[in-house]
């Protein structure tokens, strides 16, 4: 079993694609490996949103676990995303990624419970069992935002967190503050404590200062060092440091988080390509290339955050 603790700054991997709309590999591997070099994180999320696991095959997923496994070897933790609408789908994947050699589970609640599975609490509670019952390794649970109508009710994530052992940690985005706060609280006082990783990027200084443990976010493909600087000076108690940092990223967050927030790894993909970090910002449909004022909105919130200079000359591939 693994002794991975879920603190500190995650960051959640892109995929990359070909112009035909395959995965790239060679890219996902520098991607990975750009990530890795970051000094300070905690670990590296794969098969999440940040990933298009939406549009991704389980064959793609299981492939993923494998190149992710090669490139990171043991020096840095892999976190594996389980999402699928099937509980015994989700305990496959699960025990897969336990043989592929993975450090902890994002679990996310199947989307076929946005009709009303707040009301049937033992759906989930079977859901998890499906998947502690193929896999040892640590969860670290989803917590969707309340709009998403697939949120877990606080009653109900506190006893998944009693019930499951396994669950080491949520990752909230509840967008709700208060929501947010008494989570925190609340799981923090159980008799076995579970730690909160905020994903409240558009509001990122104002979540770590409430208590989170540590962050985990897609937008850590792109800015880790300022999200562990961040996470670092709030840590320390150093406000002052805090905000001047976060005064660089607010930028990213007009970049990455504007409406319609389905966008957002779409957006950091672009960033991507603008910072030469990606040949391509290639998204498979139902999303599709951003209008070419988005990307200049997205160039210049980089250069205002001083993460490129304006005046660089560069290629851009849709």
């Amino acid at each position: 079993m693994s002794n991975f603790k879920p603190e500190g700054v995650i960051p959640a991997a892109l995929m990359p694609f070909t112009e035909r709309l395959d995965v790239d590999e060679a890219q996902y591997r520098k991607h990975l490996a750009d990530i890795a070099a970051v000094e300070g994180i905690s670990g590296i999320t794969i098969n999440g949103h940040a990933a298009e696991v939406h549009a991704l095959t389980i064959e793609e997923q299981c492939r993923a676990m494998a190149v992710t496994k090669e490139v990171l070897g043991n020096r840095t933790p892999m976190i594996v995303g389980i999402f699928t609408n099937s509980s015994l789908e989700a305990a496959r994947l699960a025990a897969r990624a336990q043989r592929e050699g993975a450090d902890a589970l994002l679990v996310f609640p199947p989307d076929m419970m946005v009709l009303g599975g707040h009301l049937r609490p033992e759906m989930i509670h079977e859901h998890l069992r499906r998947i502690t019952g193929a896999s040892s390794l640590p969860i670290i649970l989803f917590q969707y935002p309340l709009v998403s109508n697939l949120a877990y009710p606080l009653s109900t994530l506190i006893s998944l967190c009693e019930t499951f052992p396994q669950i080491r940690a949520i990752k909230d985005q509840c967008g709700d503050g208060n929501l947010h706060e008494r989570q925190i609280r609340e799981l923090k006082s159980l008799d076995r404590p579970v730690n909160t990783l905020t994903t409240h990027s558009a509001w990122l200084l104002g979540s770590l200062a409430l208590g989170c443990d540590g962050l985990l976010s897609g937008a850590g493909s792109t800015i880790a060092p300022l999200q562990v600087a961040l996470y670092r000076a709030v840590r320390k108690g150093d406000l002052d440091e805090a905000r001047a940092i976060n005064d660089r990223i607010y930028p990213t967050v007009r970049a990455f988080y504007d409406a319609p927030l389905l966008d957002m790894h779409n957006r950091m993909k672009v960033a991507q390509v603008l910072l030469g970090r990606l040949p391509a910002a290639h998204v498979r449909p139902p999303l599709m290339p951003l209008p070419a004022q988005e990307v200049d909105k997205i160039e210049r919130l980089l250069a205002e955050a001083g993460l490129l200079r304006m005046e660089t000359k560069r290629t851009r591939t849709a």
